[in-house]
């Protein structure tokens, strides 16, 4: 199977035009169902995309080809882009370039986490519109999934990923549709939890990064002219009254609690629901007490949020500098002097 996207079709004299206009959902699944896997179709469609995509996923010989560049995307990878980052794989893309950053962390508490570290200490604001090299991303507004920030002409877009594996994911599709579709970004930056072995985790990243012909350029990554930023979250919380397992985003704001002062007005009730449970709770229920305290009658996406907005600067910096974390975000928001 071939999918045709992009304004330069016609060079492609075997292609079914498929008349997409007018047709409802029905129309679109009785023409994907005739398909036998050996047409070229040319499409604008993004729902007859998604259709195709979804049977056709399998194997390597199922593409995408974006006629304006003549290079190809495999239809797993357009599926995977589809699904999680909603790219628009029409291509197409118009307006000035900016420069932009991109953030994949590993979920929704961790981009408002990290959402709110960039507002709080690198002054960036939220925004409604999108340069041309991420114009892809404006439906984000509909949907709520992900957060495009922006201070004096530059932009940083913050996207969850669902776990580890999404992190590696999105960063392996995102480089493959920047070369397909002929945009690029400045600096990328992967939020990864260490779990439990710090080169592990680098491995998946320059494991991912292989294909792409990667330098090394200090602790960073070069692939072409855009700098690959490895974040790895690992500073463990300890006290007596946690569960504390594996490194996450809640250790980062366990730390941010107890600078504040807050951790030790909950020691009191920790203590109680530790005797009433009999076991320690788990840094994510901590939170939720927290949370509770705060009084904050929202999600804990919310609270990251609000809390990380409202607490000092000098707070956050010292908890970002223990981990190992303060130079890689400063360079992410174009910082670093």
């Amino acid at each position: 199977m071939k999918v045709v996207t992009g304004n330069k079709w016609e060079q492609f004299g075997d292609a079914v035009l498929f008349p997409e206009y007018g047709k409802n959902r029905g129309g679109l699944l009785k023409f994907v169902e005739s398909l036998s896997g050996s047409e070229t179709i040319v499409t604008a469609s993004l729902e007859l995309i998604d259709l195709i995509t979804e049977r056709f996923r399998k194997g390597e010989e199922n593409v995408l080809v974006y006629s304006d560049t003549m290079k190809s995307l495999t239809l797993k990878e357009v599926y995977e882009l589809r699904k999680y980052l909603d790219f628009d794989v029409r291509g197409g893309f118009s307006g000035e370039d900016a420069p932009v950053s991109v953030l994949f962390v590993e979920g929704k508490t961790d981009s408002k986490f990290f959402k709110a570290v960039i507002k709080k200490l690198f002054d960036f604001r939220e925004s409604r519109t999108a340069p041309r090299n991420l114009k892809f991303i404006e439906r984000v507004f509909e949907r709520d999934n992900f957060d495009l920030l922006h201070r004096d002409g530059k932009y940083v877009a913050v996207i969850p990923s669902e776990g580890n594996s999404g992190v590696i994911r999105n960063l392996g599709n995102f480089l493959r549709a920047m070369d397909v579709f002929g945009f690029g970004v400045e600096r990328i930056g992967v939020a990864i939890d260490v779990d439990e072995d710090r080169e592990v985790v680098m491995a998946s990243i320059t494991g991912k990064l292989a294909s792409f012909s990667p330098r090394k350029a200090g602790a960073f990554y070069l692939v072409g002219n855009t700098f690959i930023i490895p974040l790895i979250i690992g500073l463990p919380f300890e006290d007596e009254l946690v569960d504390w397992k594996k490194p996450t985003v809640e250790d980062l704001m366990l730390h941010l609690i107890s600078a504040e002062g807050l951790f030790e007005k909950l020691r009191p009730a920790l203590r109680a629901f530790e005797e009433s449970l009999g076991r320690k709770l788990n840094p994510k229920e901590v939170m939720y007490l927290a949370l509770s305290a705060y009084g904050h009658w929202g999600n804990l996406e919310g609270f990251y949020e609000l809390f990380v907005m409202r607490s000092r600067h000098r707070n956050i910096k010292d908890v970002l500098r223990r981990a190992g974390l303060m130079d890689s975000l400063r360079f992410l928001a174009f910082s670093e002097r």
